[in-house]
């Protein structure tokens, strides 16, 4: 009895405090902390170096030569040149050029593709001064360019050839020269008026990547012209994204 009095006391006591105070509240429990959730991003599905040179096998493959990687894809019977190109001959013709797609990096180009000794205008990096250059260089034709996009940037395009009947041998060093990577001499050149190319020119954030297809004579199957088109519009550079 004497128990339960002081246990109703002590409820009076505190219901009095609780009173005087405008209520009594019972602490909430902490509020557990958020979890992060683990997220492993994929990897990156690897994709093999272009060889230096020699055949190679058909699949894509990555190439270093500009501020941004690319990648290419050929099929079977093409070969690396030099890792600046790719060609692939034509069975009708074994002792001749047939198929070729380069991309060698080029900062000099002529104003006259005949008499370009001593001649050789270096042009800044960006996509716009080379196409300019190349378009406006005499004894040569070259079409409109026109826009494109190659994976995540974009450039311009136009066809290039020599411009009426040019005697190529009466040339500079016999060379009918387009562009080079040197002030002093030449390492784009044709070889024959049937020679023609298509330009492909991409801008890297200012900088420029370009790539070529050429055809070498009129006679080379038209199959293998589309064959190397296709190698051609393959070429692709792509942004690393990496997921949250």
């Amino acid at each position: 009895m004497r128990v339960l009095l002081r246990h109703f006391i002590s409820m009076t006591l505190i219901l009095s405090v609780c009173l005087g105070l405008s209520g009594c509240t019972v602490a909430e429990a902490p509020s557990p902390a958020p979890t992060t959730e683990a997220r492993t991003v994929p990897p990156l599905p690897t994709v093999p170096p272009l060889p230096e040179s020699g055949d190679i096998d058909a699949g894509t493959y990555l190439v270093t030569s500009f501020a941004e990687n690319f990648e290419i894809t050929v099929p079977d019977g093409w070969v690396s040149k030099d890792g600046t190109g790719v060609e692939k001959d034509d069975p009708d013709h074994p002792d001749e050029m047939a198929a070729f797609v380069g991309w060698w990096p080029s900062d000099h180009v002529p104003r006259d593709a005949c008499a370009w000794q001593g001649a050789l205008v270096e042009v800044k990096p960006s996509a716009k001064a080379f196409v300019d250059a190349l378009t406006a260089q005499t004894s040569t034709a070259s079409t409109p360019p026109v826009e494109v996009v190659v994976g995540d940037y974009s450039g311009v395009e136009f066809d290039h050839s020599v411009e009426g009947d040019v005697d190529i041998k009466a040339c500079d060093n016999g060379q009918f020269c387009v562009h080079s990577e040197y002030s002093n001499l030449c390492t784009r050149w044709y070889s024959s008026v049937a020679e023609r190319e298509t330009y492909r020119v991409v801008n890297l954030n200012g900088r420029r990547a370009m790539f070529w297809v050429v055809q070498f004579h009129e006679s080379i199957n038209p199959e293998l012209t589309r064959e190397a088109r296709a190698v051609f519009d393959s070429i692709v550079f792509k942004l690393r994204q990496v997921s949250s």
